[in-house]
């Protein structure tokens, strides 16, 4: 199957999940990201939000607030198609809408946060395979961005069982996370 086809199809399939599946899957996937030694340790995050059926991520985001992490949400730059990583402390009142209709940190109060500080990267995708292949949107953000991250960051892929397949198309500008959570 290409890249596009599997796309369309995971795509539907996050867009018709009921709501009440989504929230129970993300809640048991929220449970697993918080044993595993990665998350306990770091004290930077990089987190995404949810956008469009993704695995919900505010509940993850505002745990880890209060549990005294320093939570990261990437700002998207159209012109250059760059993702940067701005600090948060409230979900609420230090983010807005951004491109592609995605709440993003409103730049002039979130402070960007260098990419060396962050201690582990939660991903998004669409698809994931079982090795850590991911599919994203098609635009190359999170790929461009991985690609700049330090290698011994630890990158962590959130999906549903419906996105993750024993193998999914690549081409030599994908970048793959280093672990896959599902549920």
């Amino acid at each position: 199957m290409t890249k596009q086809l599997l796309r369309v199809k995971i795509l539907k399939k996050l867009r018709t999940q009921k709501e009440v599946h989504r929230n129970k899957k993300s809640l048991l996937i929220k449970e697993r990201l918080f044993r595993l030694s990665e998350f306990k340790r770091a004290r930077v995050i990089l987190f995404y939000l949810a956008f469009d059926g993704e695995v919900e991520t505010r509940r993850m985001i505002e745990e880890g607030i209060a549990l005294g992490k320093q939570i990261a949400l990437p700002v998207i730059i159209r012109k250059t198609k760059a993702l940067l990583p701005f600090l948060i402390s409230n979900l609420e009142i230090h983010t807005e809408p951004g491109p592609y209709g995605i709440k993003q940190p409103q730049c002039p109060v979130c402070k960007k946060v260098p990419l060396k500080r962050i201690e582990l990267a939660i991903i998004p995708g669409i698809a994931f395979d079982k090795t850590g292949n991911r599919l994203g949107r098609g635009k190359g953000y999170y790929d461009r961005f991985l690609k700049r991250l330090p290698k011994k960051i630890p990158t962590i892929g959130l999906a549903f069982d419906f996105q993750v397949s024993k193998r999914i198309p690549q081409s030599s500008c994908d970048i793959p996370v280093k672990k896959v959570l599902s549920a």
